[in-house]
């Protein structure tokens, strides 16, 4: 099809957790506005996301873990084979742009992209540059940031990139415009706990014996909504129910950036999702980063936060019930302090990012 007759295409690349998923989302409905068709290259873990995608195309990809050469050799040959199908894929789509969203789902669609000569937008969510990402950073036409200031960026790449700010979900900007109201001296207190798409079972372990630690009179006052693995589930809500405390557990919310916009505090992990969802609802939080991470990318992630003053960061080692509950405690205590994070933490937020990238995805096209 001659490409002056058809309408752009771009082909979004994004690996199938909704920390990479939902800002390729958000980027895919602002497109569609501005009659840009949509395709979506993702891995197998997609497959419980709907994604508006005029097609979704499966490639194979893997994660460099260790250095066992066995595991490197089957690492290395799972991208390759993911290279060539993407090669293939991208022949028959003949897409006029192709954007990354970070990890190695990313590398072999955009490896192709770039053999074959097609424009190319990289998307660096983190503070953090990723290790897939400094790979690709050479080779892509732009790269788009997610925070203001990424570590681990070369000057050289430096000169091709523009702070775009992460794109959220239509969800999160409803949830944005929700202002916060505090508990006062005597409300209820609205706990969201969480640990990114996939749980976090560390969660499920702390959170509920810190709340343990609280007197009877303060668990009365807690209403807590938490996600927990589907093995934790029963667990945790037994435990809330024995406190007398108040409490919805389930595997997954579907509307968690409402339930976020309700919340009074907020204790999650800190992907970079979740960091730009939260800057742009405006929520306090407590972030317990992801402690294995060799970037350590939510550790920066946070410390985004923590510097504005809009949350606070503990790191896992130091995740303990005693800890939990002393800083719940002293903002309980002193309300108002639930006010000023929410306030700084909604000084961050970018909630243009949608559009901001969108301009430079067809800027790139028109190049």
């Amino acid at each position: 099809m001659d490409t002056q007759t058809r309408e752009p295409l771009a082909l979004l690349v994004a690996g199938g957790t909704g920390g990479h998923l939902f800002p390729a989302e958000a980027l895919a409905l602002t497109l569609a506005k501005r009659g840009v068709a949509v395709a979506l290259a993702t891995d197998r873990r997609a497959a419980h996301y709907q994604f508006s995608a005029q097609s979704v195309h499966v490639i194979p990809s893997a994660t460099l873990r260790g250095r066992n050469p066995l595991a490197l050799a089957r690492t290395f040959g799972t991208l390759g084979i993911g290279t060539i199908k993407a090669w293939l894929m991208i022949g028959k789509l003949r897409p006029d742009v192709v954007v990354g969203f970070g990890g190695y789902p990313t590398v072999p669609p955009l490896y192709a992209a770039t053999l074959r000569g097609v424009p190319t937008v990289l998307h660096e969510q983190n503070s953090v540059m990723g290790r897939a990402n400094r790979f690709l950073a050479p080779r892509v036409s732009a790269i788009a940031t997610g925070f203001g200031e990424v570590a681990k960026m070369k000057p050289a790449w430096r000169e091709k990139a523009t702070f775009t700010g992460n794109p959220l979900r239509p969800a999160v900007l409803a949830a944005a415009g929700k202002p916060f109201i505090g508990p006062g001296d005597a409300g209820m207190v609205r706990l969201v706990v969480f640990g990114g798409s996939q749980g976090a079972q560390v969660m499920s372990r702390i959170v509920p014996a810190a709340i343990a630690r609280f007197d009877s009179a303060v668990r009365a006052r807690l209403a807590v909504t938490q996600q927990a693995r589907p093995e934790d589930v029963e667990t945790v809500r037994v435990f809330y129910a024995r406190l007398g405390v108040i409490a919805e557990v389930a595997p997954f919310f579907n509307d968690l950036p409402a339930r976020i916009a309700q919340a009074h505090l907020v204790v999650s992990r800190s992907g970079a999702s979740t960091v730009a969802e939260m800057a742009a609802i405006g929520r306090p939080a407590i972030f317990v980063p992801l402690p294995h991470a060799l970037d350590q990318d939510q550790l920066a992630n946070a410390g985004v936060l923590e510097r504005v003053g809009g949350a606070i960061r503990i790191n896992q080692s130091d995740f303990t019930p005693e800890r939990l509950a002393a800083e719940i405690g002293a903002l309980i205590e002193a309300p108002e302090r639930l006010a000023t994070m929410a306030a700084a933490a909604k000084s961050a937020g970018a909630v243009d990012a949608a559009g901001r990238l969108a301009d430079l995805v067809l800027r790139v096209v028109r190049r």
